[in-house]
């Protein structure tokens, strides 16, 4: 028996050529719901306009700072004479009458610009990196000159070193003669015998408020003890940590007080005695003349160092003092500036033991509060930008 022909021809007869116009329960179902879906979309949205409810068309949670406005939209989207409303910076400075972002801009940017709402209940201080670095990515000055040339993406991203540490940047304008590493020795000699000093027995922030710098070092507090100013073993009292005029007069006040006769020349050996030994193992005297009383510098030492950035101490209480500032158990020299460059910071505020979405705003201010203006509306809301 001879077999069949299969012809091409034979078995495209086989396929319904009708067969699209045919309907499938599953894409017959997605028409269906896709459509229902899209009309109850409709009719929400407008049933919302009709009755008023501005929930439907809410981008999302407000700041907490805005909370209270949580149902009256209107107060900051007003109606632009088209389709639709925008924020206006009146809408803005009705409540937030603050200064301008920054002395020296070259330009007004809108509020909005970096200040997203709609974001959740953050504050709204807390601006993100790209709103930031949208201006800031290669910190042109006023005049226009680029101060770095990497692109800023982030503070892991292309941000330079810190300025007071960076290569080339002036010395410690301190004159007092310190030696960190001297202090830190084991064994130190103390008022009441040997000591071990810490890093918080002299520097502690001014206040507990947040981003407060270190409080100057002060001689009374911190130095007397071990640096009295001695001059005589007959008088208790040391001289005052004051002006050489003033320290001239206590000592002549005691001898003559004293009453034991030639004043003149104990009064000369004592302050020989303070010029020479005391004073100078500190400060930096000069001799104005031949003969007279010597001028001591003043001790000129930085109470801020970063001027564009603030940092918060308390913050860091569980960081010890020498995981940032490591320079200081082997520094001898007063010019040497122990600041801890932004390699320290990366260790962790690049993902280890800080999250990594480090804001600009963390370290950054911007918009100069101490030329704050009072709010001009009953319903001012403090919390935005303070």
């Amino acid at each position: 028996m001879a077999g069949r022909t299969r012809t091409t021809k034979k078995l495209a007869q086989r396929i319904d050529l009708n067969y699209f116009k045919r309907t499938y329960p599953i894409p017959r179902w997605k028409r269906i719901l896709s459509i229902a879906a899209a009309g109850l979309g409709v009719a929400w949205f407008g049933w919302a306009g009709l009755t008023g409810k501005q929930s439907a068309f809410n981008a999302g949670p407000l700041a907490q700072g805005h909370a209270i406005l949580t149902n009256n939209c209107s107060s900051c989207h007003v109606a632009t004479g088209g389709f639709g409303t925008k924020v206006t910076e009146t809408a803005c400075l009705v409540c937030h009458n603050a200064p301008m972002h920054q002395a020296k801009q070259t330009f007004t940017p809108a509020c909005t610009s970096c200040h997203v709402e709609h974001q959740g209940a953050f504050r709204l201080a807390a601006t993100s990196e790209a709103s930031c670095t949208q201006c800031h990515s290669s910190l042109k000055t006023t005049d226009g000159r680029t101060r770095f040339a990497a692109s800023i993406a982030s503070f892991n991203s292309g941000h330079p070193d810190f300025d007071a540490v960076r290569s080339g940047h002036a010395p410690d304008p301190g004159t007092i003669k310190l030696s960190h590493q001297v202090h830190l020795k084991n064994d130190l000699r103390g008022p009441d015998g040997p000591v071990q000093l810490q890093c918080v027995d002299c520097h502690r922030p001014a206040s507990h408020t947040r981003n407060a710098p270190m409080a100057a070092v002060n001689y009374t507090t911190h130095c007397a003890s071990c640096h009295p100013l001695v001059f005589d073993s007959r008088f208790t009292e040391p001289a005052p940590h004051q002006e050489t005029k003033i320290v001239h007069d206590y000592v002549v006040r005691k001898y003559t007080e004293a009453n034991q006769g030639n004043i003149a020349q104990r009064v000369e050996e004592a302050e020989r005695l303070l010029w020479q030994k005391s004073c100078k193992e500190c400060h930096v005297l000069t001799y104005p003349a031949p003969g007279t009383r010597p001028e001591i510098l003043k001790s000129a030492i930085p109470i801020r160092w970063m001027t564009h950035a603030k940092f918060d101490h308390e913050a860091h209480q569980l960081v010890t003092c020498t995981e940032c500032h490591a320079q200081a158990k082997t520094s001898n020299n007063t010019a040497d500036v122990l600041l801890p460059g932004i390699a320290t910071c990366q260790k962790c505020h690049s993902g280890g033991r800080v999250a990594a979405d480090s804001r600009c705003s963390e370290c950054h201010d911007y918009h100069d509060w101490s030329k704050a203006k009072p709010a001009s509306s009953v319903h001012a809301i403090t919390d935005f930008a303070r």
